[in-house]
């Protein structure tokens, strides 16, 4: 943790204090500042992303430099439309009158964020801290330690402590991080911290965001197009070594097709990453040992159809399609985030319906279909984040789209104006135009005065 945090959260609410963020110039010159720190230093991003995760350097540069610039762009372009009063109807018995909603800044916000995406999952809801004229500061992952050195130097080198700051550390770190008073919190990251960081904060009554994630399903029915469906799912579930928070968590494929879409899945990722991905320049590792022990201890349930191997000191483990799985297994407990595919079959969609419904709400849901009446039911009858049909994990790439969970899967929800409207507290404001002064609602009350208010209610 950096020394000083107190003096730094003194430092932001005192810059803070002075309007400097309010201007919508202040906030196109800062965000064109970041935009400048991600164009310069593409490079130096993609290496230390490389040494973390082994990311390679296309997925790196795509995922967590262009998406965020592209972010960054949008942003720039309808600020101005964004942070306008928004006039809303006033009723009639309000007349003579205007209302408006006016977006202000909360004041300092944290922003935590987790090891998979760790460029990526700060800058990103950083754009709309700044977007809604907020100070910030940034908590990048421990665990990602070349990436969380990198974003710290940048940050300083960028911006003032005063506006942006970066802090680093670990669990005892973040506790006492999360013992001060920010304005708002925005955590990505796992459930059982999402916890810990939604009780610190109520206990100062602090709002937060939780981007949190869980066991994402993908359905494949007898009338999808298994040729592209397996294409998708290979690719959105071994995109940086399955460590991702949307990739399908696992599959449930109807019985008739089953064994055709395991071939094509096969193929899929022998076409990507070769006969022996620990060999592809093009497939990640996983984080840290204590991943892969779990990740090796989830690989021992059920019948492995293909991949299932590893090694540990190069934290390889290829991807791995398993069968014979049931809902009680270790591996169907919990989040996977890892290059493991279980596969469950089912007779029919409601079957599905029903066995999904048991579980928590999931961050995402992928359905392959050319049924529109199944399509009709699971996007009815399920709740979920956010997904595709006939697609996987491209929704976040959508900025006119909301990114977030529900229940056990998260809270609150950001990207393009919906960041904006995240980082900002929204406020009424009724204006009455004087001299008229109504004088129904004053006393003394009498049943005159309560017709004439159930006329102007229209009730």
């Amino acid at each position: 943790m950096q020394p000083g945090l107190t003096s730094i959260l003194d430092q932001q609410r005192d810059f803070f204090a002075t309007g400097a963020t309010l201007p919508l110039a202040f906030r196109i010159t800062q965000l064109k500042q970041l935009k400048s720190l991600l164009m310069t230093h593409e490079a130096e991003i993609a290496n230390a992303l490389k040494r973390d995760l082994n990311k390679a350097p296309t997925e790196a540069i795509f995922n967590e430099v262009l998406l965020v610039i592209k972010e960054i762009n949008f942003a720039l372009k309808q600020l101005h439309k964004w942070m306008r009063p928004k006039k809303v109807r006033t009723p009639f018995f309000l007349w003579p009158g205007r209302s408006e909603i006016r977006a202000e800044p909360y004041g300092s916000v944290l922003i935590m964020g987790p090891w998979n995406y760790p460029f990526m999952l700060i800058m990103l809801p950083l754009i709309g801290a700044i977007s809604a004229g907020n100070c910030a500061v940034v908590k990048p992952s421990e665990m990602a330690t070349c990436t969380e050195k990198l974003i710290v130097q940048l940050i300083k080198d960028y911006f003032t402590p005063g506006f942006i700051a970066a802090v680093t550390g670990g669990p005892d770190e973040t506790q006492q991080l999360l013992r001060e008073k920010f304005d708002y919190i925005f955590f990505t990251g796992s459930a059982a911290v999402g916890k810990i960081v939604m009780e610190a904060a109520a206990r100062q009554l602090i709002p937060v965001t939780l981007e949190l994630g869980g066991k994402s399903p993908c359905i494949v029915d007898k009338t999808a197009d298994l040729d592209f469906a397996a294409r998708r799912i290979i690719w959105a579930k071994t995109v940086n070594a399955g460590q991702t928070c949307i990739a399908p968590d696992y599959l449930y494929v109807h019985h008739s097709c089953k064994q055709t879409l395991i071939e094509k899945l096969q193929h899929a990722i022998q076409q990507f990453y070769s006969n022996d991905p620990k060999t592809s320049t093009s497939y990640g590792r996983i984080i840290n040992q204590k991943h892969f022990s779990r990740l090796a201890r989830l690989m021992q349930a059920g019948k492995t159809l293909s991949g299932g191997d590893r090694q540990e000191e190069a934290l390889y483990i290829a991807p791995t399609l398993i069968d014979e799985i049931t809902w009680n297994d270790p591996i169907m407990q919990e989040e996977i985030f890892g290059p493991l595919l279980p596969i469950l079959t089912y007779d029919h969609i409601d079957e599905v319906i029903r066995n999904i419904k048991c579980q928590h709400k999931p961050l995402a849901l992928y359905l392959f279909t050319r049924d529109r009446d199944s399509e009709k039911k699971i996007l009815e009858q399920l709740s979920f984040g956010g997904g595709c049909v006939n697609d996987c994990m491209v929704q976040i790439a959508n900025i006119h789209l909301p990114f977030g969970g529900v229940g056990q899967s998260g809270m609150g929800h950001y990207h393009g104006q919906y960041s904006f409207d995240l980082f900002s507290h929204h406020k009424s404001i009724y204006r009455k135009r004087l001299p008229f002064d109504a004088r129904l609602e004053y006393p003394p009350y009498t049943s005159k005065k309560l017709w004439w208010i159930r006329q102007l209610l229209k009730l």
